[in-house]
This record gives structure tokens, sequence and C-alpha cells, in this order.
């Protein structure tokens, strides 16, 4: 079964996504922000990370960044609802980071599930 890494700081979203690839077969772990994924990363192996960009602590760019430096091959789905300024202006970033896709949320189940298979099968 393929292992999905889930980041985002607002609980109810992050068990939102956690039960939208659930239904798909997918097993999922959820963290708050980069520092719990980092640990979690460190851990146990993943097969796909979807992660939020603004969060507290360590937010999702910074992560993008660390993920592509310890886990080269792994992907990523970054999401922003936005913060204090439009979420297109996050999203271009996160995919120079290396994010191979981006959302701006919400982001409805059938693109993302799509786009998970797209990437990991």
């Amino acid at each position: 079964m393929k292992h999905i890494l889930i980041i985002d700081d607002e609980e109810q979203i992050r068990e939102m996504l956690i039960e939208m690839v659930s239904l798909d077969g997918y097993e999922a772990d959820g963290a708050e922000n980069g520092n719990i994924a980092q640990k979690l990363l460190e851990e146990t192996t993943f097969d796909l990370v979807i992660t939020d960009l603004i969060m507290p602590e360590k937010e999702g760019f910074e992560t993008i960044k660390e993920i592509k430096t310890n886990y080269a091959a792994l992907p990523i789905i970054a999401m922003s609802g936005g913060g204090r300024v439009s979420p297109d202006l996050y999203l271009p970033t996160a995919k120079s980071l290396g994010a191979d896709y981006v959302f701006q949320k919400p982001v409805k189940r059938r693109q993302l599930i799509e786009v998970i298979k797209k990437l990991i099968g």
C-alpha cells in the first residue's frame, strides 16, 4: 500500500485530506507543520508528500526545500489557500522549489486523486 504524508496546520483540513486519500486505498499520516513532518520522514518511508505552504513553526516552502535535499525522488504536492497575499503568488514559488504539482485550496477530491495516481500509482 502506498503511504502518503499530509502536512497542514489546520486539523480539519489535514483530517479531510487523510480521509480523501484513504478512500482510494492509500495509507496516510498527518503532521501539523514541517518540523513534525521531518521527524516522520526520518522514521517512516513515504511515497508522496502533500503539504500546505503557510504554517507556523516550519512552513511549506522550507519543508519542500528540505525534502528535495534529503529525499530528492519523493514527489510533492503543494497546496495553499493564500495568506497575506493570493495563493497565485505562493504556488509558483512552491513549484520552483521542487513541488511536482500545486493546487489552490479548496482542492477537489477527483483532481487530487488523479494527480496522486499519476505520481505514485
